[in-house]
């Protein structure tokens, strides 16, 4: 009798466990960045002391609670763009002519890239956007607290937190970016380095300001070790480009523009695509080996790119 009574309590237990932990995940998504609001308010005042002083004077502690509001205590599956106005309000600033950067499919390398604001100024790069970059958070329909268990994806329900979070200030940079803009996209992702379906061409393109833009530069730059998928007019980005010019825009592309390229090789100094020319035959001294030439000519390229870009690494 003891031993069938323990039984049923070790499988009601189990049951138990199960089901609550079925409960605590709701959602496919992984849940809040744990320590989110220290997160995000130690960002606010890293960039608005060391990144990017120029935009003055921010209230860190406000900016938190007008970010939070936009989600706290709805349906998590219900959060609309506008939701988020009053923070991206708060937190707006200049964005330099000619300094916008968009792009698909490569943050790390966008962001590496821009350099902080000190070559360009991506969506990341502003104060928005670095806010929330690559962070996750959601809250629970009349609670006050986040869900660290799980939030929604995209696949489950648009209107999340983050997906409209994302729409929002991607809106609000396009409608704030002006001269020469920049566009960096990856040759070797699949579907095509322009995605017809996406941020850039759904949120950005359409709220750009035509009377404040003078010229749209595409780079199409394919991974080092990856393939050559798509390229300055063919296929998607071919289609990108005839969207532009029925707008109106004067634009030029460049396939595996040199800047970009130079800091992919850092990673890749020995790969055949980042082969360092030159029209000028080395001088040699001495005993020379079979190898030497090459090897020099390594290290002058990994030295001078690095000395080019080795402020980029440290994002």
């Amino acid at each position: 009798m003891n031993s069938l009574f323990l039984s049923l309590l070790l499988v009601s237990l189990l049951f138990m466990k199960s089901f609550s932990e079925g409960q605590g995940k709701k959602w496919k998504g992984e849940g809040t960045t744990q320590n989110l609001e220290s997160i995000v308010i130690g960002r606010c005042y890293e960039y608005t002391r060391i990144v990017n002083p120029s935009v003055g004077e921010k209230n860190c502690s406000e900016l938190w609670e007008a970010f939070k509001n936009a989600f706290i205590k709805k349906d998590p599956c219900n959060i609309r763009p506008s939701d988020y106005e009053l923070f991206i309000n708060l937190s707006l600033h200049t964005i330099p002519p000619n300094k916008s950067l968009f792009w698909e499919n490569n943050q790390q390398l966008v962001n590496s890239f821009s350099g902080r604001t000190r070559r360009y100024m991506s969506l990341g790069d502003t104060l928005f956007g670095f806010f929330g970059d690559l962070l996750n958070w959601c809250g629970q329909a009349n609670s006050t607290g986040l869900d660290y268990d799980s939030c929604p994806t995209t696949e489950e329900c648009e209107n999340n937190a983050v997906e409209s979070f994302w729409q929002m200030a991607s809106i609000t940079y396009a409608q704030h970016s002006s001269g020469v803009i920049h566009v960096l996209l990856n040759g070797s992702a699949e579907g095509g380095a322009y995605p017809v379906k996406g941020f850039f061409a759904d949120y950005e393109i359409p709220n750009l300001q035509k009377d404040k833009i003078s010229e749209i530069v595409i780079w199409v730059v394919d991974d080092i070790e990856g393939p050559d998928r798509d390229s300055c007019g063919i296929h998607t980005v071919k289609i990108l480009e005839n969207r532009l010019k029925t707008l109106g825009y004067d634009l030029t592309c460049t396939d595996n523009y040199k800047s970009v390229m130079f800091l992919l090789c850092l990673d890749h100094p020995d790969h055949s695509k980042c082969a360092f020319s030159s029209s000028a035959p080395a001088a040699q001294r001495g005993p020379t080996s079979s190898d030497r030439g090459g090897s020099w000519n390594k290290l002058m390229f990994v030295a001078f790119v690095g000395f080019l870009f080795r402020s980029a690494l440290v994002y």
